[in-house]
């Protein structure tokens, strides 16, 4: 195999592994911010994108290959809804950083008050 074509399709494989790397594309990420509110066809998520259909369609089988999407199909047409529970991973990964920002962002905020403190003693002394 060309290393080229390897190429293609390590980074290919890469993308439906895992929620973590399905979610890495901006494009798909969009797909599950509109899917979050409302379930949707391929036609719909196309107009409200603005995106070709392929490109659509290539991204849900890969949202759909880690189980961040589920279709249920109704006569002819698929419908597409997010599926939260493989979120659950990247959001509890996400978390053990939360108190380490909020510790920071209160050390920030400390210092600006102690700044607008030192001001107000300049301007009155």
């Amino acid at each position: 195999m060309p290393i080229r074509a390897y190429i293609r399709a390590v980074a290919r494989a890469a993308t439906t592994t895992d929620a973590f790397n399905a979610v890495a594309e901006p494009r798909r990420r969009q797909i599950l911010d509109v899917l979050a509110q409302s379930e949707r066809s391929v036609t719909s998520l196309v107009d409200h994108l603005g995106l070709a259909q392929p490109q659509v369609s290539k991204h849900l089988r890969v949202l759909r290959a880690v189980g961040l999407v589920e279709v249920t199909e109704e006569g002819r047409q698929r419908l597409y809804r997010v599926n939260g529970r493989p979120l659950q991973e990247i959001h509890t990964w996400v978390s053990q950083y939360q108190s380490m920002w909020d510790e920071r962002l209160d050390r920030v905020e400390a210092l600006l008050n102690e700044l607008d403190v030192s001001k107000g003693r300049e301007r009155d002394g």
